[in-house]
């Protein structure tokens, strides 16, 4: 194993940091949390009658996936109107009540923002479609005629990344076919054209509308996908794929969305205290820092423990690169094991590990072969994977750094595979006849009690099926176990104030290679073992456990918090 890494402060001292710096975001996907009007679907409200829930777990923050207006052609992220709720999920007034109720409890709210596309129910693109050719309401969106003696053939052969072609062809107001607009994602969530000072102008205005009520930061949703450079005539999917992705890419992290980001940050900047963003931005690692830096967005994404195997090595790597990465940028790395996108950490980590490939870690590849099967294929270790899940979530929270959490992580939920197919939702099942499965199965409905039509999320059936099995994991069942997933969440949380004092760790040698130690500032530790066989525990009080220490010593698949002073 490398040396150990000296210890390097982030911080000035006598500099007071920002919230986010440090902070426990918990994301909260809205139709999924808690219904509270009985209609199957999660809404504002239902945020609203859990507030107190989310302040006894001890977020600093909530993350809000998309509730605006949208035909949840993707979840919601195919959004309709940006400067509005859903009718279904609630009202304005609903939302201002949520956030005061939040920000009565200390709780700050960052919302999500979709700026890549819009739903092909927006408003703009209704119009672009009235308009016609060579319109300016067409020129809001990427619009080509298309290729071949009637343009019946697309503008390019690219590929959507939900499956299927990625441009789709129009019916001109006379009925006639028409042009062909690009779509990066569902054919129903057109690509916006970043180049349209219109486009800009319109999401600076969001960006007020929601600091204005109050909002205290944003996730920006796809972040390295905005500006396009589309030549004349377009390059092949081939073409594409060969290109290096190194700020000239003529889809992908070109460096003038920078530009678009700068403008945020002014906007941002006007409010007291400034509003954050965080990006979601699949970039290579050292293209990070440009999202990260103060002058763009302010922090980004890091994934690449969410795409580690449980892995001593893997995860000491992720951690050294991640912490430089920050340095570089001047920001917080994020931390991350689950979200919406992909299959719970306590499924991944009940299967076999992949290993690292060409292409990256094998983790969430894993997942995803997984859900074809049904999830019978492998079989799934759920009480190894939990465990695992568990050391793994007390090893992120122990580090310097904001940490992200996924509603239901810490009820220690697996992931669902057994959704029929009719009641599957996801339009990557759709467009690849059932190839993806999906993420519906990390967006079940949560379970509240042990019984009732959908075990306390609502009083009518969930939106996505729950299996039987969920009710075993209910937080009513939990908040009474002192041994249960959701009281060592609330317990890490409420003692890891105390660890972060400052944005610096330091490794110390184990003599194993499947055992990590680090320390932090203010005589505390934290040691995972990766590992089957026992490691002696370090000297200290054991202030927490992701797992029992009976016998004095770290068991297998375990994290321990120690303090030496």
């Amino acid at each position: 194993m490398p040396s150990p890494s000296p210890l390097v402060d982030l911080l000035a001292d006598d500099v007071a940091a920002p919230w986010w710096r440090q902070a426990v975001v918990y994301q909260i996907y809205p139709r999924s949390f808690a219904d509270a009007d009985g209609d199957g679907l999660g809404d504002i409200p239902g945020v609203t009658s859990r507030a107190d829930y989310l302040a006894e777990l001890g977020v600093d923050a909530v993350w809000l996936s998309p509730f605006y207006p949208s035909a949840l052609a993707d979840g919601g992220y195919d959004v309709a109107d940006y400067r509005n709720v859903d009718p279904r999920l609630g009202t304005l007034a609903e939302f201002d009540e949520m956030l005061a109720a939040l920000h009565a409890r200390g709780i700050r709210v960052v919302v999500d923002i979709v700026p890549n596309h819009t739903s092909d129910d927006h408003a703009w693109f209704q119009e672009a479609l009235a308009a016609g050719p060579g319109s300016a309401a067409r020129e809001r969106y990427i619009f080509r005629d298309g290729t071949g003696p009637d343009a019946s053939t697309p503008p390019a052969d690219w590929e959507s990344l939900f499956g299927g072609p990625g441009w789709r062809q129009v019916t001109e107001a006379d009925g006639t076919p028409g042009q062909w607009y690009l779509h990066t994602f569902a054919p129903e969530q057109p690509d916006l054209n970043w180049d349209n000072p219109e486009v800009r102008a319109d999401f600076e205005k969001t960006l007020r509308f929601w600091s204005d009520r109050g909002v205290d930061g944003f996730r920006i949703d796809v972040a390295h996908m905005l500006t396009k450079d589309l030549p004349d005539p377009l390059p092949s999917q081939a073409e594409i794929d060969a290109l290096p992705f190194d700020g000239k890419h003529p889809l992908v992290d070109r460096d003038d969305v920078h530009e678009v980001y700068a403008a945020w940050r002014a906007i941002f900047d006007e409010y007291d205290p400034p509003r954050t963003a965080v990006a979601e931005a699949w970039v290579a690692s050292d293209r990070v820092p440009l999202y990260a830096s103060p002058s763009s967005l302010g922090q980004a994404f890091n994934f690449d423990l969410l795409q580690s195997d449980f892995d001593a090595a893997e995860f000491r790597d992720v951690v050294t690169h991640n912490l430089e990465l920050a340095s570089r940028s001047g920001s917080s790395s994020t931390w991350v094991l689950s979200n919406h996108d992909v299959v719970r950490h306590a499924t991944r980590y009940g299967l076999p590990p992949l290993g690292r490939d060409s292409r990256g870690r094998g983790a969430v590849k894993q997942g995803s072969a997984w859900l074809r099967t049904g999830g019978t294929d492998p079989e799934l270790d759920r009480e190894g994977g939990l465990r695992r899940a568990r050391a793994a979530t007390m090893f992120l929270l122990g580090l310097p750094g904001s940490a992200y959490l996924y509603q239901g992580e810490e009820l220690g939920l697996h992931e669902v595979a057994e959704i029929p197919a009719v009641e599957r939702q996801d339009p990557s099942f759709f467009r690849t006849g059932g190839d993806d499965m999906g993420r519906d199965g990390c967006r079940v409905p949560l379970p509240w009690t042990t019984d009732g039509e959908s075990l306390g999320f609502g009083s009518a059936h969930a939106h996505l099926p729950q299996p039987a099995w969920f009710a075993a994991s209910a937080v009513e069942v939990q908040e009474s176990d002192p041994q249960s997933t959701l009281s060592l969440y609330r317990a890490a949380l409420a003692l890891r104030e105390r660890l972060q004092t400052s944005e610096s760790l330091e490794w110390v040698e184990t003599g194993r290679d499947d055992v990590l130690h680090f320390r932090r500032e203010g005589g505390w530790s934290v040691v995972t073992n990766f590992g089957t066989e026992p490691f002696a525990l370090p000297a200290g009080d054991v202030v927490l456990s992701s797992s029992p220490t009976d016998d004095g010593s770290v068991g297998a698949a375990t994290t321990v918090w120690v303090r030496t002073i």
